[in-house]
Formats: structure tokens, sequence, C-alpha cells
């Protein structure tokens, strides 16, 4: 019988996706693990014309399980070229992808909500 890894070891697939939008707000919505191999995506998505007419974007990131350091910089990238009236805010951040988006610069441009 061979040794292969359970289910609940191996990191789920990461998905990116936004699950709200409208002039006011939009909602990114962020599960899994984030790494190098997503970045075309998320950068893709980043890029949604639905994220430049919103007021506000909000990354539910509760179902985030990591995120590496380049989905960190893509991140503080969009933000950096969004409108200066664009507001960013996390919400549901593991501690460590928290730590990972401070490593990244991103905690002097966006908010974390408190839940």
């Amino acid at each position: 019988m061979a040794d292969t890894p359970s289910a609940s070891v191996q990191p789920q697939r990461a998905t990116v996706a936004i699950t709200e939008a409208d002039e006011q707000r939009a909602v990114l919505t962020f599960s899994g693990a984030l790494d190098a191999h997503d970045l075309p995506e998320l950068e893709e998505l980043l890029g949604d014309r639905r994220l430049r007419q919103a007021g506000s974007w909000i990354w539910d990131m509760s179902d985030l399980q990591r995120i590496d350091l380049a989905c960190a910089y893509a991140l503080l990238r969009a933000v950096t070229r969004a409108p200066e009236s664009v507001s960013v805010a996390t919400r549901g951040a593991r501690h460590a992808v928290q730590r990972t988006l401070r490593h990244a610069g991103l905690d002097t441009v966006v908010t974390t909500i408190e839940e």
C-alpha cells in the first residue's frame, strides 16, 4: 500500500472571484492557498472593469489558507494603481495571511475590518 497524503494535508486549490460588484463596492472572495501559480489569474481579475467602477473593495479572506509574497505584491500593485478615491479593506484574514500582507506593505494602504 503506497503512502499518499490525506486530502486534509494538501492545500485547497486557490480561487479568487468577484462575488459582488456595483458602483458602491466590489467584494473579492479568496479561498485556498494562493501562490505564484495563481498569479496570472489573480492579476487578470484585479484588472476587471467592475473593480475600477466600484468606490470600495472588500477582500473577504476568511477562507484563504495562505498567500505568498508574489500574490501579496500583486494586490499591492492593484491598490496603488486604483483611483485615489477607492478604499480597500480586508475581512477575515488569518494571522499568517495578515503577516504576509504586512510584509508586502499592504497594511499601509488597506484597512482591516474587525468582526
